[in-house]
């Protein structure tokens, strides 16, 4: 099984990015459990983090056909990018969303999101185990698809 683990802009701050909503965690750290939990549920990863909305609708564009799932935090794109909506649509790949905060608590502007309505399912509001719970939760989609 393939996975894309695509994390979107000011990811790669976490660890010193308001720590009191987003944690202390490094994207480092949580690319690092990711890789652990998929070697034991034998499951390749292909991760990626980047701020241009451009680059990410493309890196799921190439990836399209190596892997079986996306995996994505599209951070603040959430809420404003039809671009990776129709990405995520166009491969035709099930996706889950994940969030390291509950978007639902906060900022009613955060309450949207286009991705949602292509994701086979959402998990936010547990920090860095929203990832974990996320990829376990996107094994299951895809043996489901498989069988």
């Amino acid at each position: 099984m393939r996975i894309l683990i695509i994390h979107g802009p000011n990811l790669d701050l976490l660890g010193r990015r308001e720590p009191d909503l987003y944690g202390l965690q490094t994207l480092d750290q949580i690319n690092g459990k990711l890789r652990e939990m998929s070697e034991s549920m034998d499951v390749n990863l292909k991760i990626m983090q980047s701020s241009s909305e451009g680059e990410i609708v493309s890196f799921i564009g190439e990836n399209a056909d190596w892997a079986d799932g996306i995996l994505i935090n599209p951070a603040a794109y959430t809420h404003t990018s039809v671009a990776i909506r129709d990405a995520i649509s166009a491969v035709e790949l099930p996706a889950v969303e994940v969030h390291l905060s509950n978007i639902f608590k906060r900022e009613e502007f955060r309450h949207f999101s286009y991705i949602s309505p292509v994701a086979s399912g959402i998990v936010c509001g547990f920090g860095a185990d929203s990832y974990i719970l996320g990829l376990e939760a996107l094994v299951k989609v895809i043996k489901g698809r498989k069988d």
